[in-house]
């Protein structure tokens, strides 16, 4: 059955580094496809993992233009991929209200695919460190503005509260509690909590309701700034 992971979220949230974590843990490289929506973040972008992605034998569409220095972002016509040939799993990083609106022009092939029983998950990432999503209320708010931009229904929240390479388990303890509050007031469950592997074990170390937390997810961090590309990587 074909399944459409759909990440969206405020600018940091992280929806990046999970959608090169859920493509790249796919069973079937050869029929995963990646699409990257991010239309206004032209510095954290799937497309500056290219070659990643080609070395797993994934697919990978970016915007045009992607890291050409071009700022004014289209969306390429082969994202008509996702919907007409047989991939297993296709990861759509959504970005914010661009990439959100970009992706409601396909609501109707969204739809057709679910009546074809397609598996469609548009998972609300949330870093309550980020200023729009450090209540319950504030979380609410963006997350209606971008779902009606997307013509879709959020199913479920992502706790990856961070502070990219200073995040505790303080963090996602923060991010625990305010999207508790948020997941009672909707109705929507939380589908997983993730971090680096010390962190996320400190955190779940602690009592939390299960139905809160989701499943855990390990992140490997594998998007890096440019200082950070520069030291750790290499030019």
């Amino acid at each position: 059955m074909k399944r459409f992971i759909i990440l969206m979220g405020n600018y940091g949230s992280g929806k990046t580094e999970l959608a090169m974590h859920f493509a790249l843990m796919a069973p079937n490289p050869a029929k995963t496809l990646v699409i990257d929506l991010d239309m206004v973040n032209t510095y954290f972008r799937l497309s500056d993992r290219k070659k990643l992605f080609a070395d797993a034998g994934i697919r990978l569409i970016t915007p045009n233009f992607a890291s050409s220095h071009v700022e004014m972002l289209t969306v390429p016509a082969e994202i008509a991929a996702a919907f007409a040939l047989d991939w297993d799993l296709v990861v759509i990083d959504l970005g914010g209200d661009a990439g959100a609106a970009a992706l409601g022009q396909y609501k109707p092939k969204l739809l057709q695919a679910q009546r074809e029983g397609a598996d469609i998950q548009l998972y609300n990432v949330v870093n309550t460190n980020r200023p729009m999503a450090g209540t319950p209320a504030k979380l609410i708010r963006l997350m209606g503005d971008m779902e009606r931009k997307a013509r879709w229904n959020v199913t479920g929240f992502i706790n990856n509260t961070n502070m990219s390479y200073e995040t505790t388990a303080e963090d996602l303890e923060s991010g625990y509690e305010i999207i508790k509050q948020a997941a009672e007031e909707t109705g929507l469950p939380v589908a997983y909590t993730s971090g680096k592997t010390d962190v996320l074990d400190a955190f779940l170390a602690g009592e939390h309701d299960p139905k809160y937390v989701g499943q855990p997810l390990y992140l490997e961090k594998r998007m890096h700034r440019d200082w950070d590309t520069l030291t750790k990587e290499g030019v």
